[in-house]
């Protein structure tokens, strides 16, 4: 196994220390005064070693992970500590030396390559700045050593693919391209946050496999940021998990992950076993049938979504699986009446509905509700709570006074936040708490089906179940229809009665959840489901070369 390997390639460095943190605190300007967020922690990294940083929003991981560069972000400061890379101390160390160390000794992989790229230079161009500006090496030696490093990292045409711009790539060649970038210098170490997280099963596979590769090849240190267990066991040696600033629990990863010490980490291992309580009862009714739609963009060339079909029970959750681009947003937007169909129709309750949003009627619109991916887009930064759930109680319900502030009093209470929240604005929320008011919101106007984009894919795991949750009380309580839109399995596996597969625009195949579940599998279903990372170190090199040998389907092989 390439684990074990890359064990023994570790012992040979366990004696040559690269990165020593020692005692750190950080303190961050929370509401003009100063507080530790990092809370004196420490490290030690040798070189080939990968540690990996876990734990939710907050635990300080990202902020701990990047002071490994002499970097803290904007409002933040090192109050105390050490940071040693081989014999230099970075704490106080000049700005100008500090840019000599980044990018060139120590480089950054972040958790979104389409914002870490200007969209107005080709990639190569992006790639050969940092070798040039620090002197490693000539424009067209450099360009040259790109085409090398995309090669290594598996991306399609080599010679020629940094020649694009970056939104002329996908998510996951993106992602491959900004690794390229980080090794361009040949640094000692590369701090990854995130860089998997926003990106779709099959697409997380292919990442996860060339950084690993690339990583292990090099004898490059690493220091992994991620808040999902199960993808940072197939790349670290060794685990610190971390909560609220403070270390919780660290081990080599093998260890960790099979004995846990501590009762947080437990509990971040076990949100990959949701319970599947479904207390709704069963019913014949129809609340939305989905017939036979084809849509497509304006002023595109193709159809987005080739004829399907689709039926949401009452009472009921049918989970849209599929990768980024197999037409599930698209879906969502065709019901929803913000893409008129070409051909089929939408009917909702037995009653066709019109496919354009506009010429819908105001009870139409009050039965559909959706939820969205990103709450602090979907939340107005300027209107308290109060004024963000009153909305839709006094536009369907013609609520006012104080039978709307008893209405919002409730609906806070329904989703598990305080009533004194109503008086708050979105920024004072965490993450999950401002996706608890886009469900309130949703509720609020009593909805029959309710639309799930990707509603926990931006959020922690422990955060996330929480919402799902949430989500399976509400619906045992009010007898809701969802129509639950992911990429992730787990969820899928927690939350759904049906499940309904697409790919590049069309319906693979779907049915009830256990059938959809067990062997045998559609291709892409077995696909899908075989790319969900387990609490294995071995999980990922044991898929990477059963598809070698045949025995599970790739993309290449489906296409």
């Amino acid at each position: 196994m390439q684990f074990n390997r890359a064990s023994r390639l570790q012992e040979s460095f366990v004696s040559e220390l690269l990165l020593s943190m020692r005692d750190l605190v950080i303190e961050a300007d929370i509401d003009g005064q100063w507080k530790p967020i990092v809370k004196g922690l420490s490290m030690n990294l040798h070189k080939g070693e990968i540690i990996g940083l876990i734990g939710e929003s907050g635990a300080g991981k990202s902020t701990f992970g990047l002071a490994g560069m002499g970097y803290t972000k904007p409002g933040c400061r090192i109050v105390s500590g050490s940071i040693r890379l081989e014999d230099e101390e970075l704490v106080g160390a000049s700005a100008a030396r500090l840019r000599e160390i980044r990018g060139n000794s120590v480089s950054y992989v972040a958790q979104s390559a389409a914002a870490a790229f200007n969209p107005a230079h080709r990639l190569i161009e992006q790639f050969v700045e940092a070798p040039v500006q620090h002197g490693k090496m000539r424009g067209d030696e450099a360009a040259r050593r790109g085409q090398d490093l995309y090669r290594q990292l598996d991306l399609p045409d080599p010679d020629n693919i940094g020649n694009r711009f970056p939104h002329q790539v996908s998510g996951g060649q993106l992602q491959r391209a900004m690794t390229a970038m980080a090794m361009g210098c040949d640094p000692r170490l590369i701090i990854f946050d995130e860089p998997t997280t926003a990106l779709d099963v099959t697409t997380q596979i292919e990442v996860l496999s060339t950084i690993k590769e690339a990583v292990r090849a090099r004898g490059v240190a690493a220091i992994y940021i991620t808040h999902d267990l199960a993808v940072v066991a197939q790349l670290a040696d060794r685990i610190m998990v971390l909560r609220y600033g403070d270390l919780v629990e660290e081990g080599d990863a093998r260890s960790l992950l099979e004995n846990p010490q501590q009762e947080y980490t437990r509990r971040l291992l076990a949100v990959r076993s949701l319970r599947e309580e479904k207390d709704a009862p069963k019913r014949d009714e129809t609340v939305l049938d989905v017939s036979g739609v084809s849509a497509r963009y304006p002023r595109a060339e193709e159809d987005v979504l080739k004829d399907i079909s689709v039926r949401v029970q009452k009472g009921k959750t049918v989970a849209v699986v599929g990768e980024s681009g197999s037409g599930k947003s698209t879906l969502a937007r065709v019901i929803t009446g913000l893409l008129p169909p070409l051909r089929g129709e939408v009917r909702f309750c037995g009653e066709a509905l019109s496919p354009a949003l506009a010429n819908r009627g105001r009870e139409q619109l009050r039965s559909i509700q959706m939820i969205y991916q990103m709450p602090d887009v979907a939340l107005n930064p300027r209107q308290k709570i109060a004024e963000i759930i009153g909305r839709p109680l006094e536009f369907y319900l013609g609520l006012k006074g104080a039978e709307k502030a008893g209405k919002i009093n409730r609906l806070l209470e329904q989703i598990e936040l305080p009533t004194d929240y109503a008086d708050r604005y979105p920024a004072q929320l965490s993450g999950g708490e401002k996706q608890r008011i886009c469900i309130a919101r949703a509720l609020a106007a009593e909805p029959d089906l309710i639309i799930c984009d990707e509603v926990t894919s931006a959020l922690d795991q422990l955060v996330a179940e929480g919402i799902l949750e949430l989500l399976q009380n509400l619906q045992n309580q009010l007898g809701v229809s969802y129509l639950f839109i992911t990429h992730d399995l787990a969820t899928v596996k927690a939350i759904a009665d049906s499940i309904v597969v697409m790919y590049q625009g069309r319906v693979v195949e779907q049915g009830p959840k256990a059938e959809i579940l067990s062997p045998p599998h559609e291709a892409y279903t077995e696909l899908l489901l075989s790319s969900v990372p387990e609490m294995d170190p071995d999980w990922l090199d044991t898929l990477v070369e059963r598809r070698k040998r045949g025995e599970l389907p790739t993309i290449e092989s489906i296409n």
